[in-house]
This record gives structure tokens, C-alpha cells and sequence, in this order.
């Protein structure tokens, strides 16, 4: 074993302070999704200043590290996203964002300084390393089609074995993993629907053809398709998010727009979901005589959680961490473009608690507030490092 070989933990812990002033770097500097010019520079240098990786561009703003072991074995993916929010920071932070309207509010500033922490860690035990470690670090998570879809087309997960993300949550307990075997986050669709009516004065309705009574009918009965068009064993969600219409209280206007979110995991249902919105808009619009159009649009697949990389993670975190910080969780309706990685090889994706003691001080994601304690890092970093040497050596090949 490589334990036996050198002190894991020591070289772990000894990237901490680097890891803390990355993540406060990546902070400061916000990047929005497909934007990421200043950061993924950044990375690129720090991942080929460690000597032992080779380090690609696969897009305009995303990296690629491979680490060669120096034995043959399988080939095993880590993966960290970099983008940040359209958000106000008001965090109050010493390192608060240094943009107007960015801020990273959902964590990948501290992704990308753990991944890059295990990159510096991982490089050393080279010559231990059976097989190889590619470290991706994506842009683009936040905004559709994403950025993993991207990486994937341009190549980077032919010929690999695994792979395996993690991501940090705010108003989780500080140092407590979670996974869920199989099914883990949503698929993610969302839609656009524009009703084209005939204003007129709000005096005389009778003489328009009203497009916010017909929107207000398409709302309620949008939010009645799930309950009663899907089993209630199933999990699926529609929320409408979005009503716009109208420019003075005395004026019925010619058009609204309303728009929304759609959330499920069965892939039946997806596909069906869009022809019910469709079916139910069309009828009332040729009711009142008013027109549409709909713009569906299919997003993020659901990240599913192979069995067996899924239980060696889970083995390799209760090692690790003790059995008391490792537990099994349920799905959750949010989504994530680690699909797209989990599509093209046997995935696990894990959440790593990193709130503060006091629930008032944890802040949701995507919130002008939202924070993690930066004491998480270090773990983040022992997960990616620690979860990589266990499948290398579990899965290659035994020399004779």
C-alpha cells in the first residue's frame, strides 16, 4: 500500500494554507460561466507548476491535468467547476468579490482550490500511482448547455475508467459526507411561453383579447399537471418562476411571457412533460382567440451514482473520516452537469458538509450571502486524494 510507502496525511495537510489562499484568490476574482478566462489561467498555472502533469486546454475556459502513474492501471476522472453567480456579493468578507454583480455563491471557488490541492498532492506519488488521474476543471456548471457537455464532446473522457466530484454545501454539518446510491440530482429543463393577445384600455376588456387572464389560467393549471398527471410514487417538479406583462394599470397589454423550471428524474416523464405544457397552452390560448409560443428546453441529465465506484467511495470516506461523518442521503431535486461526466463513465458524486455551528450564519445557495468554512478544504482535499489512491489500487492490475 502507498500508506506504507509515505504519510498520505502529512502531505495532505501540508497544502492547507495554499488550498485557503486559492480559494480566497478564485473568490476575489469571479468569473461568470463561460467567462472564466482570468481563473482558468490561473489553474493552468499552478496545475503545471507542480512539475509532474500535463496540462491542456479542451475549451476556451476550462483545464485539463493528467498524472501518469508510473505503472499501467485504470484511468480515473476528478472533476471541479469554476464558475460563478450574476449575485451581489454582501458577504461582508475581507476577501469579498472585487466585481460588481459576480460573486461565487455556490462553492466552486473552494471545488477548484480542493481539486487543485489534490492535483499538488497526488502529483508527488507518482511513482507510487498505478494508472492515471485526469483533473478536470470545468466551466460553465451554472448556465445551460454547461460546460461538462463540452469537455465531454471535446474528448477528455475517452478512455477513462471512473469519475468522481464533490461538492460543497453551506447549511451542511461541518465535515459530514453525504451519498446517495443511484439517483442523486434532477434532470433540469426549463421553459419560456409567450401569449400573444390584443390589448386595450382597462376600462373595455370586453374589446381585447386579455393575455394576462389567459397567462393566469396557464399558470394554475401548469402547477396542476404534476398531481395530476404524474403517480405520486414519482418525483417531479414545475415551478413557475416568471410572469411579465403589462406597462401601466390602465392598459391591457398585447403580451405576457411566463417562464419556469422543471424538475424529474424519470425519463418518461420527461419527455412527456413538455407535450402536456404544449397541449394545455394551445387549448387555452385558441379559447380566447389569443396565439403562443413555447420554447422548451431540455437541460441537465440526472446524475445517477454507479454501485460499485459508489461503495468504494463510501468505504474509502468511513476509512477515512470515521464511520460517524459518512452517511447516506436522499436525492435532491437541484441538478448538476456532473451528469454529463456520470453519462460517459461509472460516476459518484458526494457533498461535503462545510456550514457553520450556528444555523443563523448559513446562508442557501445562491445567496448574497452564502460562505463555507474554509476549515472544509482540507477535508475536500483528502476526499479527491484519498478516494483516487483507493480506486487506482483497487482496480489495476496485479503485476506478476
Amino acid at each position: 500500500m502507498i500508506e506504507k510507502i509515505v504519510d498520505i496525511q502529512k502531505l495532505v495537510e501540508a497544502v492547507e494554507e495554499e488550498v485557503i489562499q486559492w480559494r480566497r484568490h478564485f473568490h476575489e476574482n469571479p468569473e461568470l460561466s463561460f467567462e472564466e478566462v482570468e481563473t482558468s489561467n490561473y489553474v493552468f498555472e499552478k496545475l503545471h507548476s507542480f512539475g509532474q502533469i500535463e496540462v491542456t486546454r479542451v475549451t476556451p475556459t476550462s483545464v485539463m491535468g493528467r498524472l501518469r502513474g508510473s505503472q499501467p492501471g485504470k484511468v480515473l476522472g476528478l472533476r471541479a467547476d469554476m464558475d460563478a453567480l450574476p449575485i451581489q456579493e454582501e458577504t461582508g468578507l475581507p476577501f469579498a468579490s472585487k466585481k460588481s454583480n459576480i460573486m461565487h455563491a455556490c462553492g466552486h471557488d473552494g471545488h477548484t482550490a480542493m481539486l487543485l490541492g489534490a492535483a499538488k498532492v497526488l502529483s508527488q506519488l507518482q511513482d507510487e500511482i498505478k494508472g492515471e488521474i485526469r483533473f478536470y476543471f470545468q466551466h460553465a456548471e451554472e448556465l445551460f448547455p454547461g460546460g461538462a457537455s463540452e469537455m465531454v464532446k471535446a474528448g477528455v473522457t475517452e478512455g477513462i475508467d471512473g469519475v468522481i466530484g464533490l461538492h460543497l454545501g453551506s447549511q451542511g454539518p461541518l465535515g459530514k459526507f453525504s451519498l446517495c446510491y443511484g439517483d442523486v440530482t434532477a434532470a433540469c429543463d426549463d421553459f419560456d411561453i409567450v401569449i400573444q393577445g390584443r390589448g386595450g384600455h382597462g376600462s373595455a376588456p370586453n374589446e381585447t383579447v386579455d393575455p394576462i387572464a389567459i397567462g393566469v389560467q396557464l399558470v394554475n393549471g401548469i402547477n396542476q399537471l404534476i398531481s395530476r398527471k404524474v403517480d405520486a410514487s414519482q418525483r417531479a417538479v414545475i415551478s413557475v418562476t416568471q410572469f411579465h406583462g403589462g406597462t401601466a394599470n390602465n392598459v391591457i397589454p398585447d403580451r405576457v411571457t411566463i417562464g419556469g423550471t422543471v424538475r424529474m428524474f424519470d425519463p418518461e416523464i420527461r419527455k412527456q412533460i413538455p407535450v402536456w405544457i404544449e397541449k394545455l397552452t394551445k387549448g387555452l390560448t385558441e379559447a380566447h382567440n389569443a396565439s403562443y409560443q413555447l420554447d422548451y428546453r431540455f437541460g441537465y441529465s440526472p446524475v445517477i451514482n454507479e454501485e460499485k465506484i459508489t461503495e468504494l467511495v463510501e468505504r474509502t470516506l468511513v476509512a477515512t473520516f470515521g464511520e460517524e461523518n459518512c452517511v447516506r442521503s436522499q436525492a435532491i431535486m437541484g441538478s448538476e452537469d456532473f451528469s454529463a461526466f456520470a453519462e460517459a463513465a461509472p460516476g459518484c458524486f458526494a457533498f461535503l458538509g462545510a456550514g457553520s455551528a450556528d444555523p443563523a450564519d448559513n446562508y442557501p445557495h445562491h445567496h448574497p450571502k452564502f460562505d463555507v468554512k474554509e476549515e472544509a478544504l482540507i477535508l475536500g482535499v483528502n476526499y479527491y486524494v484519498r478516494t483516487a489512491l483507493t480506486y487506482l489500487v483497487e482496480t489495476s492490475p496485479v503485476m506478476k
